[in-house]
């Protein structure tokens, strides 16, 4: 079983950096998360578009904002849980929680902190007959790149006109033996670069690009041997080892809306008048996941909500013991790791 401080569910912006807050007090976290990587909506929706918001910094990348708070977190050695999501909760009689996900792992937590961004990302799944079947037992239907390398060698078709799809198509072109992109319109909604560099591919032979067309059903008897796609009116069948559909995902609170916390329209109920703790204590909601009267869904305020969050942990699992505020710039940032931040001291010298 994974024991921690603060169990955080969600490894979007807010979740991430709960993790620092916490670290400045002592205080460990573990993530869990559906992604197979971190970073939310950020990483997997819109890496390389621009977020003009986040204070200092007058224009950030979304996936280069990832990769900083990971930076910054580094020195608190958090513990991820990555491809699953949380199922199950118990709330034990010295008020701790074990939380279980939908693969049996089991984590125990002091507290816990919902931080799912709009909830669990679902992937949007094609409308095809047998999908079901086909996306089981690795028979050959995937909607996330977890390991790249199961690739290798293999043929893959790839459906899908965003981001996400063109930059596993361009990835994918180094590690697969074929990759063909399926997208029902000509023109796609992602990064230019990323588009030039899929028409680059497709020059160079690459990449195999079939538009207008759409991918509307299989062909194999024990697991995915082709596809058929519609293009123009038309069929023709391309073989495959793999189909990836990648349309997006659809944000939903998941099993979590069974916990018996209060929930008004999707979203968790907090107290925003003290520390964005939920009904039930011990449990939080900071970021997109929580409401509360004057909500902006926006990081920098998951940011407030979160370091907030970690000074009430503190003090629930300190009773009677002070904890006395000290900036950054003064204390310094000590990790678990042993590795310390500080300020450049200034060199005391007397003038003759």
């Amino acid at each position: 079983m994974i024991t921690t401080d603060i169990l955080i569910i969600g490894a979007g912006p807010t979740g991430l950096f709960a993790v620092f807050e916490a670290g400045l007090l002592k205080l460990k976290c573990h993530i869990i998360d559906a992604l197979p990587q971190p970073g939310g909506q950020l990483a997997e929706l819109y890496p390389k578009k621009p977020i003009f918001d986040i204070p200092g910094y007058p224009e950030v990348l979304a996936g280069d904002l990832v990769t900083n708070l990971m930076e910054q977190i580094k020195q608190f050695q958090p513990g991820f849980t990555l491809g699953e999501t949380a199922e199950t909760i118990e709330k034990l009689e010295d008020g701790s929680f074990v939380v279980t996900t939908n693969e049996g792992t089991k984590h125990h937590a002091k507290a816990i902190a919902i931080a799912g961004g709009l909830g669990t990302f679902e992937p949007r799944k094609p409308i095809l007959k047998d999908l079901e079947f086909y996306e089981k037992e690795d028979r050959g239907v995937d909607y996330f790149v977890k390991d790249p390398e199961k690739y290798r060698g293999k043929k893959v078709v790839i459906s899908g006109g965003g981001d996400s799809a063109l930059d596993w198509s361009i990835f994918l072109s180094n590690v697969a033996s074929s990759v063909t992109l399926v997208h029902r319109r000509n023109e796609f909604r992602g990064a230019l670069d990323s588009v030039d560099k899929v028409q680059e591919l497709k020059q160079e032979e690459k990449i195999k690009l079939i538009t207008p067309a759409e991918v509307v059903g299989f062909k194999g008897s024990e697991r995915i041997e082709s596809v058929d796609i519609e293009i123009n009116g038309a069929r023709m069948n391309v073989e495959t080892d793999y189909f990836i559909p990648l349309f997006g995902l659809t944000p939903k609170l998941g099993a979590i809306a069974n916990w018996g916390l209060e929930i008004e329209k999707n979203a968790i109920k907090v107290n925003n008048a003290l520390d964005y703790q939920t009904n039930i204590d011990g449990i939080y909601a900071i970021g997109d996941v929580n409401t509360y009267p004057g909500k902006l869904k926006l990081i920098l305020c998951g940011f407030h909500e979160a370091t907030l969050m970690c000074q009430s942990v503190y003090n629930r699992l300190n009773p009677g013991k002070k904890y006395v505020l000290k900036y950054t710039t003064v204390s310094g940032v000590d990790g678990f790791d042993g590795t310390r931040k500080e300020a450049e001291k200034a060199v005391v010298k007397s003038i003759e």
